[in-house]
């Protein structure tokens, strides 16, 4: 009896969001200086490559929908400050330059993800900006010193600094365990959780370091996973995106 193979299926396609900066941040030279650039850092395309998965940078002039669509999965990374006003607050003396193209930007791929069931993993900004988009708020600013000092930039990126908690039958406990050890870089974190949000890690004094989406694959949190290497959240999103396009790739060869 002949035996048909099938092929395999490519690496699932992971969209990693970015900011918006100007040619003068890499030295472009006089008369690009103010040119428009695409940025972010590379240890989160080397963390999904490094996980199976292929990484593709979403660039902010695009349709959030439109890229989600092509996607098997979303990063939001880090970065500034989400926009106070999207939560019912205004800009304080913490407050960053914020960057509205960016909320929208983002916000549109959250949300398109959502609708989609597309696997999502939001990373510090990255998880408040999905709280918020859920309707949830955030504390403004957490002050450096005070409880676990999440606002503080005295250690390297990787170093590990407290202890975060897990709640028991969540995605974050399964993948870490009951407790582990993360970095901290963050003045913001998650208050009153959105829609469908649920808190799933805590940081000692309280402050919430990982939500998960009821009833979806979508999970955030408050530390820098991507500066750890071969941390498992990677391994989680880029499963759940191949198993994902599996599915998808089924339903198309049934309907053909």
């Amino acid at each position: 009896m002949d035996i048909i193979s099938t092929p395999a299926l490519p690496r699932p396609l992971i969209g990693i969001s970015g900011r918006r900066l100007r040619g003068a941040a890499i030295g472009a030279p006089h008369g690009f200086a103010d040119a428009p650039l695409e940025a972010y850092l590379s240890e989160y395309s080397t963390s999904v490559l490094h996980a199976g998965g292929l990484p593709v940078h979403l660039p902010m002039d695009a349709v959030p929908a439109e890229l989600v669509e092509r996607l098997d999965g979303v990063v939001i990374v880090g970065g500034d400050d989400v926009d106070p006003r999207l939560y019912g607050q205004t800009p304080g003396p913490f407050t960053p330059l914020i960057d509205p193209q960016r909320d929208a930007f983002e916000a549109g791929l959250i949300e398109a993800a959502i609708s989609g069931g597309i696997p999502l993993l939001g990373v510090c900004r990255g998880a408040q900006l999905l709280n918020v988009v859920r309707g949830g708020t955030l504390h403004s600013h957490l002050a450096p010193g005070e409880g676990e000092s999440h606002g503080s930039y005295a250690y390297p990126r990787a170093h590990r600094v407290h202890e975060v908690r897990t709640a028991p039958g969540s995605v974050a406990q399964t993948l870490y365990g009951e407790t582990t050890r993360v970095n901290s870089f963050h003045h913001q974190a998650v208050d009153v959780p959105g829609r469908g949000v649920v808190v799933t890690g805590w940081a000692p004094d309280g402050v919430v370091e990982a939500i998960e989406l009821e009833g979806l694959p979508v999970i955030g949190v408050q530390w820098h996973p991507e500066t750890f290497g071969a941390d498992p959240v990677f391994g989680w999103l880029v499963a759940q995106a191949a198993a994902r396009a599996t599915l998808a790739a089924s339903a198309t060869q049934n309907i053909a």
